[in-house]
């Protein structure tokens, strides 16, 4: 994905020309489009813009209809914004853009046509009329912008209502309709756990989007754009030539920011962060990669980076969790929890799927992965193409960090900061060597474990807490390390101490340690001139509790 250093750095020293529609621009007018999802308004309001015109070319004029799944703040409402744009013949809003040579090379370009954009990100899905209320204010509009009287409406259904309006605009425009719909699984992931109501809204979408189909010919291009592709929603059961582009490589940057773009746009912005956080612009660029890159949507494309994350650290110059803060997985986090998912397989490259897989979400399916992808959380991270298997695992540090952290709580109980059993403690035990502060926040943190039954065994919650809680101390600490002679359950290096911790349940601690010694673990760190220690802990798998801890400190020869 990055250059090789040296060119990096050539690349990175010269007097880069920022080119923005033709214009240099002066840095403090540099604005960030943070929360902006309207076209017009980025161009207008001299935004900066990452240029994606040149996929839309591609779309309107090789094609029809088209499904996009992306997850959320991904870029996919601006998307439809630029496309309805297009479609409204809006030419001077594109000045500049990659489509408006691409588009001198057609016949009659930048031609007008009615369009019809459903917007189903502005309420709250919960309640059983919801839907309706949005349809109808939708349809409202623009049976009042096309002249269609109420009383020619009056008893009618939202679905013979829309067929009116497509044949009635088209009609009269004397071209065909353009049908944008964002997010439109929002009503069906708000109501997720209430069966009636997505089996209600379900049916809503069956009577007033079967009309895309049976009214193709007053049609002349659609795009649905949503978070998952539910496989049972009649939408797609009856558009059967709606074409999925999700995981097609042509189209796979077409929302998300690619690192060519980011260093061709945010230059500037990325100079003042590292400047801000007392970094060389390489690391600073190799900072943004590991925190917010590396969402890959075809096995054989270029990663992206989190356009809303990635805009708000500029806007901050600070490198924070911004995507992770905009929605906490709830209901991810309990199926996983229900399920004993094993939570090792997202960081051990165990993860595997294909491609229908991914692409086939079902509200029923006790299989979380489908979900976990599409929303976000997992991507592609490697591939088998002789058996077509796909290999998953957490996209950058932003997703890894903010999923365990919100997985925690559901494992062990009081877990916040001050706690005394939290990360930030711990971390500072590791630090100074508080050997006895370690025991104790280990202690705690199996202690308060919830009461378990046959169905969820205590061996699942107390692999999940190790692994959670060796993952959240960062970069300096790795589970099931492999050696020469065998794998060392947990290694924690600090600037000036190596621990090496091995647990067992049932067995006692002094077997842990006979263990590292059989196994010769330590021999890896003989040159390290930092302090060693050995522990060996054992919980009991009865009372839930730590009942050994025995620490020994490897003497230099």
């Amino acid at each position: 994905m990055f250059l090789r250093k040296s060119e990096a750095e050539a690349e990175l020293q010269e007097d880069l020309v920022i080119y923005r529609k033709g214009c240099q621009m002066d840095s403090m007018e540099r604005k960030l489009p943070i929360g902006v999802q309207s076209f017009p308004e980025i161009i207008q309001g001299n935004y900066l813009y990452v240029d994606k015109t040149e996929y839309i070319f591609r779309l309107v004029h090789t094609g029809k209809p088209y499904f996009l799944s992306r997850p959320r703040r991904f870029g996919k409402s601006l998307l439809l914004s630029t496309m309805r744009s297009y479609w409204e013949g809006r030419k001077e809003l594109f000045r500049g853009l990659a489509i408006e040579k691409l588009e001198e090379k057609k016949g009659e370009p930048w031609q007008p046509h009615p369009v019809f954009y459903f917007d189903f990100n502005r309420d709250d899905y919960t309640r059983e009329s919801a839907l309706e209320d949005i349809l109808e204010a939708h349809l409202s509009d623009w049976e009042n912008e096309y002249g269609i009287e109420r009383e020619e409406t009056a008893g009618r259904s939202l679905a013979v209502r829309f067929q009116n309006l497509l044949k009635c605009a088209s009609e009269k425009a004397g071209k065909k309709c353009v049908v944008l719909v964002d997010e439109y699984d929002k009503p069906l992931l708000d109501a997720l756990g209430k069966e009636e109501l997505v089996e209600h809204n379900k049916a809503v979408f069956k009577g007033v989007f079967s009309s895309l189909k049976s009214y193709e010919a007053y049609i002349a291009f659609v795009f649905i754009t949503g978070v998952t592709n539910f496989s049972k929603i009649s939408i797609f059961s009856d558009l059967n030539q709606l074409r999925d582009i999700s995981m097609n490589a042509e189209y796979a940057n077409i929302c998300g920011i690619t690192d060519q773009e980011m260093r061709e746009t945010f230059l500037p912005e990325i100079r003042e962060l590292a400047d801000e956080q007392g970094f060389s612009t390489e690391e600073c660029l190799e900072k943004l990669r590991r925190t917010y890159d590396g969402y890959c949507f075809h096995q054989n494309a270029e990663g992206v980076y989190n356009p809303y994350s990635l805009l708000n650290a500029f806007a901050d110059r600070e490198v924070d969790a911004y995507w992770f803060e905009t929605g906490t997985p709830t209901f991810l986090v309990k199926r996983l929890r229900e399920m004993h998912f094993d939570v090792r397989k997202y960081t051990d490259r165990t993860l595997y799927a294909n491609r229908r897989m991914l692409k086939d979400y079902q509200e029923d399916n006790p299989d979380p992965i489908p979900l976990l992808y599409q929303s976000g959380y997992l991507t592609i991270v490697g591939s088998d193409a002789r058996g077509g298997i796909l290999i998953l695992g957490f996209p950058n540090e932003e997703v890894r960090i903010g999923f365990l952290e919100s997985l925690m709580p559901a494992y062990v109980t009081g877990t916040g900061a001050g706690s005394g059993k939290d990360i930030y403690t711990l971390r500072s035990y590791l630090e100074t060597a508080d050997l006895e502060g370690m025991k104790n926040v280990f202690t705690a943190l199996f202690a308060s474990i919830p009461y378990t039954t046959a169905d969820a065994p205590f061996e699942h919650y107390f692999q999940t807490v190790i692994y959670i809680v060796f993952t959240l101390l960062g970069q300096f600490a790795q589970c099931e390390m492999h050696t020469w002679t065998g794998r060392i359950d947990c290694v924690v290096e600090t600037k000036n101490y190596i621990y090496i911790f091995e647990f067992k349940r049932d067995k006692g601690a002094e077997d842990a340690l006979q263990q590292k010694e059989k196994m010769r673990y330590a021999e890896p760190f003989a040159a390290d001139a930092r302090r060693l220690f050995k522990i060996g802990v054992n919980f009991d798998s009865e009372s839930r509790m730590l009942t050994e801890w025995k620490a020994v400190e490897q003497k230099s020869e």
